[in-house]
């Protein structure tokens, strides 16, 4: 009788690891993803520890606006605001959520709730000379099964709006004093 149980527990445990071992290997590895023509999710590996350049809001939005190292460090050095253009390896990364009024703040205040999708630029001149050396991605975020997916258009998809601000070296976002 020790001996059927012993067995049972043992299977009952494997079962249990199985499951654990089968959903790890399930779940959505970001990094492996990548828009046409290009750009890969891995490309912004880390960028969760990024310093913040700015943030801004829509009317069902709000936004983290991220720069790796380069960026900030070509920010500090006056770009672009003295005239000269962000270097090649600049990388700026926005994270979108949906938000929501913070119930637990004793005044209006609205917070960060779902996931809507993280985009970024990127600034490589030889890879991207049709766009002033300027590379754009957009990872939609799904959330019932907590994956991203990328847009289905390419690398080029976000030219055509930040030509706007050609005279910043087409980004939008300023860094403001802290």
């Amino acid at each position: 009788m020790k001996g059927i149980l012993a067995i049972g527990v043992i299977l009952v445990l494997l079962a249990g690891s199985a499951n654990m071992i089968l959903a790890q290997s399930l779940a959505q590895d970001r990094y492996t993803l990548r828009v046409p023509d290009g750009l890969a999710f891995s490309e912004i590996r880390g960028y969760e520890t990024w310093q913040d350049v700015a943030v801004s809001e829509t009317e069902t939005s709000v936004k983290a606006i991220l720069g790796n190292p380069a960026m900030i460090a070509a920010y500090k050095a006056g770009i672009p605001g003295n005239g000269k253009p962000f270097p090649d390896g600049v990388t700026i990364v926005k994270i979108e959520w949906l938000k929501k009024k913070n119930a637990a703040s004793p005044y209006f205040v609205e917070i960060p709730d779902t996931l809507k999708h993280v985009d970024f630029i990127v600034k490589d001149s030889k890879r991207f000379p049709k766009t002033h050396g300027w590379a754009y991605a957009q990872f939609e975020y799904e959330p019932a099964s907590k994956t991203f997916k990328p847009s289905v258009t390419g690398a080029e998809c976000g030219y055509a709006c930040h030509t706007a601000v050609s005279a910043n070296d087409y980004i939008f976002t300023a860094y403001p004093p802290r």
